[in-house]
């Protein structure tokens, strides 16, 4: 294997190491935050729900934030393969205007035009999402508290500033500014344990499916926060990634549904091998390594090297919009290159459960 690389928490590899990987063994599969960086999980995304896990016929808890929202709603569609082949070409192609003198877009006509993009893309189709037969969706959002409640141009920076130092002290107590609120389909139980971080749950419905999931891609100072989701607690919400970066949950504590198949393990096609809990945690590199939240976690990631190989030498990423500038047609052009190597990830994974997980790679330990 030149590009995938497998890495698996105790539990999980204990699992895979006497009876390889099976579409029941997988309870939950997450969707990081990263905006661009999850384009390259395409070719697994339509991999594992357009084939491999739709072979199943028990129930999987998916799991996103940001993009990982707008990934993880898609694959509860009907038909999720030329889906997911739509959402990568919106995401690619995605484009906005300029006023003179400007080098990036207002935050009001991002959101504008992203609320668009996703009433199109998901119009006269949510009630699929809602109603998957095996899939539970959980959007998570971040909502904001105290001088984050609204929307401020004074009051927001100084808010952010203050859950910043904050979270530098201690993770949990970012909770003072800023909550994990997750919307739920078809009243699902969580399918982590919540204590780690202040957490509220709402049902996911066709009122507040849109508003949710814009709230849960609604990077702070980028898009503008999403107010009073109908059915959840009033305030602003933003980007989901702000509470959970990677979606660095405590999944190990929540066992398997009673009497259902499989291992209760956790399939997370991931950017990187770090899972980093928040957004604001990124610099912080203690915070980066596995715990026992991630025990029984299966982790696939593109090798360091393999990405080196890409268009620039990295994957897709938010610095790419100034790299470019108005040039859309070459970022268009690096990005689909960059995806279109990314079919490699598929197709050594397909490779590696055909050899029933064993002798083709082993799987290495999640640290």
């Amino acid at each position: 294997m030149k590009a995938l690389r497998i890495y698996a928490g105790p539990k999980a590899r204990r699992h895979i190491e006497l009876n390889g990987l099976l579409p029941q063994d997988v309870s939950v599969v997450p969707g990081a935050a990263g905006g661009p960086k999850g384009l390259i999980l395409g070719p697994l995304d339509r991999f594992v729900f357009g084939q491999w896990l739709a072979h199943g016929a028990h129930e999987v808890h998916l799991v996103g934030a940001s993009i990982g929202a707008w990934r993880m709603a898609t694959a509860c569609l009907n038909d999720p393969v030329p889906a997911f082949q739509r959402l990568e070409d919106d995401y690619i192609g995605q484009d906005y205007e300029l006023a003179p003198g400007q080098k990036r877009p207002t935050a009001a006509h991002v959101s504008e035009r992203f609320g668009l993009s996703l009433e199109n893309f998901y119009g006269g189709r949510v009630g699929e999402v809602l109603s998957h037969p095996r899939y539970r969706l959980h959007i998570v959002t971040s909502r904001g508290r105290h001088l984050l409640g609204r929307e401020h141009r004074l009051r927001t920076p100084l808010g952010y500033l203050g859950a910043f130092i904050t979270n530098t002290v201690h993770r949990k107590a970012m909770g003072a500014w800023l909550e994990r609120v997750v919307f739920s389909s078809q009243e699902a139980r969580l399918p982590f344990d919540s204590r780690d971080y202040r957490t509220r749950q709402v049902a996911l419905s066709e009122a507040n499916f849109r508003p949710a999931l814009q709230a849960s891609c609604s990077i702070p100072f980028v898009l503008k926060p999403v107010h009073d989701i109908p059915g959840a607690p009033p305030g602003a919400y933003w980007d989901g990634g702000i509470t959970d970066y990677h979606l660095h949950l405590n999944y190990n504590a929540v066992a398997p549904v009673p009497h259902a198949p499989g291992a209760g393990l956790v399939l997370y096609p991931h950017f990187q091998k770090a899972v980093v809990p928040g957004w604001l945690d990124k610099s912080l590199k203690w915070r980066h390594g596995a715990t026992h939240f991630l025990d029984n976690m299966v982790v696939l990631a593109p090798d360091p090297a393999w990405v080196k190989s890409l268009p620039n030498g990295k994957l897709p990423d938010r610095t790419d919009f100034t790299r470019y500038g108005t040039h859309l047609q070459a970022r268009v052009k690096a990005w689909g290159a960059a995806v279109a190597q990314a079919s490699q990830l598929a197709d050594e994974f397909q490779e590696w459960l055909e050899a029933g997980g064993r002798g083709v790679a082993p799987t290495e330990p999640l640290t």
